[in-house]
């Protein structure tokens, strides 16, 4: 009876831990004892064992202000995390040869439940502009080429219901919000074999993307080009959408051969 009542124990404290883990965002990157306490409703003590032990492992770090990061060892699991994937590996020197062609950001992206996250990104040395799309970083799923690429390659009423899941994020006046203007609009995405945005995530910023796709035709990713509309031509869009569509094919041919 004790050992089961130690499993229990030792159980729950995984469980609180990885509470102590989901309450970094990007808007809050430090954690206080605190404001752990206040969160998991325990008292400052048990609060600051929890962050303790996870300082011990390496997933948490001291800030040194009485506050605590992320520890070295998350980007460890999070470099894992991408390699596991498989497609880095793959994709990453097609990314790097377009973005040093045409001195955009070249973005990898895949579906995750109902987000879009970054898988990787590339940039080229002589960057004409330098876009804030991190590794790791969470789109969303109703604004931009690559989730409209990603979304284009459901059914209509499972995209209904993708879309349904998750508040819709109004960013620019162009981002759409009504479902089924944006269920409407993929079957042109789904017969051109790409996506293009312009304005709606930024209102400066376009955005093309096309699918990557296994043997059976379902679409594992999206490798996207991202830049600033003022700054291109019509010819040099129009050449970056051949390039991108061009090396999504290659990429699809090469991650049916992987078996990915």
């Amino acid at each position: 009876m004790a050992q089961t009542s130690g499993y229990r124990e030792r159980n729950s404290t995984a469980d609180r831990a990885l509470n102590v883990l989901q309450m970094f965002t990007e808007e809050r990157p430090e954690l206080s004892a605190i404001d752990v306490a206040e969160s998991l409703g325990v008292a400052r003590s048990t609060a600051y064992r929890y962050l303790q032990t996870l300082v011990q492992s390496g997933f948490l770090a001291e800030s040194g202000r009485g506050s605590f990061r992320l520890g070295l060892y998350v980007l460890e699991l999070a470099r894992i995390a991408r390699k596991g994937f498989g497609l880095t590996e793959l994709c990453v020197p097609v990314m790097r040869e377009l973005a040093e062609q045409f001195h955009q950001t070249v973005l990898l992206t895949k579906l995750m439940g109902n987000a879009v996250v970054c898988l990787e990104r590339e940039e080229a040395r002589e960057q004409y502009v330098r876009l804030s799309y991190e590794r790791g970083s969470v789109l969303d799923i109703n604004a931009g080429a690559s989730a409209l690429v990603l979304l284009s390659a459901m059914e209509d009423d499972q995209a209904r219901g993708l879309l349904a899941s998750t508040p819709l994020k109004q960013f620019t006046p162009n981002t759409l919000t009504d479902a089924e203007r944006i269920v409407a609009r993929l079957a042109q995405i789904r017969s051109d074999g790409f996506a293009i945005s312009s304005g709606e995530v930024d209102p400066t910023a376009m955005g093309v993307a096309a699918p990557i796709r296994r043997e059976n035709g379902e679409v594992i990713a999206a490798i996207s080009v991202v830049l600033i509309r003022s700054l291109v031509s019509e010819s040099q869009i129009d050449s970056i959408v051949e390039a991108l569509v061009t090396a999504a094919a290659a990429l699809s041919t090469q991650a049916a051969l992987l078996e990915l």
